[in-house]
């Protein structure tokens, strides 16, 4: 199996929004560039990806959520509330890159009022040389089929710290479960629910990590050598 033949650059987009000379919002975007001395035209496709979800989340900051800020921050100096300053980040981990395939996860967080933010999570994984995304069911192949597999994977490990969870889960691991919401890892393939998917808040993102088998494939094993 080839060793890591990508490099990663890290990208910012920042800024401060004021209104009235008062910050009301603050957002710093983080993305992947890659680079590499194989598959560059793939790798093309990929970072315009990244630059478009970026470009496109730096507009919801400056415009949807900044004009919220806005509003909420008009009725706080009306009423004596505290003014609440909102803020986006966007942060990413690299968790897989061997041959031709990578994957990575984002974690988008948001404060716009209120106790506490919230963190949504999106991931994808890349095979290069089909300049394509890995869909999760190509990787898991065991009986009794893909999902249910999954479902018995995951609730074997609840099951050794049920309390963290909301005791209807293992309704809960069907119901939101979401074929996209996977990364690869050296040693398996992660599977994650959101937040307040199957536990409360405090519990975070779970993730479950599926150790590759024989019928959970490693990724780069479905690279062609070149």
């Amino acid at each position: 199996m080839e060793a890591n033949i990508v490099a990663v650059n890290k990208i910012v987009l920042q800024d401060e929004l004021k209104h009235d000379d008062q910050t009301l919002l603050t957002y710093r975007i983080e993305y992947p560039e890659f680079r590499g001395s194989r598959y560059q035209m793939c790798l093309n496709v990929v970072n315009r990806f990244y630059r478009s979800m970026a470009q496109e989340y730096k507009k919801r900051a400056e415009e949807e959520l900044f004009n919220l800020a806005v509003e909420q921050y008009k009725d706080s100096i009306e009423h004596g509330y505290p003014v609440r300053v909102f803020e986006v980040i966007q942060e990413f981990n690299v968790t897989y890159s061997r041959s031709c395939v990578i994957s990575l996860y984002m974690d988008r967080y948001e404060y716009t009022g209120g106790a506490h933010g919230s963190t949504i999570r999106l991931s994808q994984t890349w095979n290069l040389q089909k300049c394509g995304l890995v869909k999760l069911c190509r990787l898991v192949r065991c009986p009794p089929g893909c999902r249910e597999y999954i479902f018995r994977k995951v609730e074997t490990q609840i099951a050794k710290n049920p309390d963290i969870y909301f005791e209807n889960y293992r309704k809960l691991i069907r119901e939101t479960f979401n074929e996209n919401s996977f990364y690869c890892t050296p040693s398996g393939i992660v599977v994650y629910y959101q937040q307040y998917d199957i536990a409360p808040y405090a519990s975070g993102i779970r993730e479950f990590e599926i150790p590759y088998s024989n019928c959970v494939i490693n990724p780069a094993s479905q690279c062609f050598a070149v």
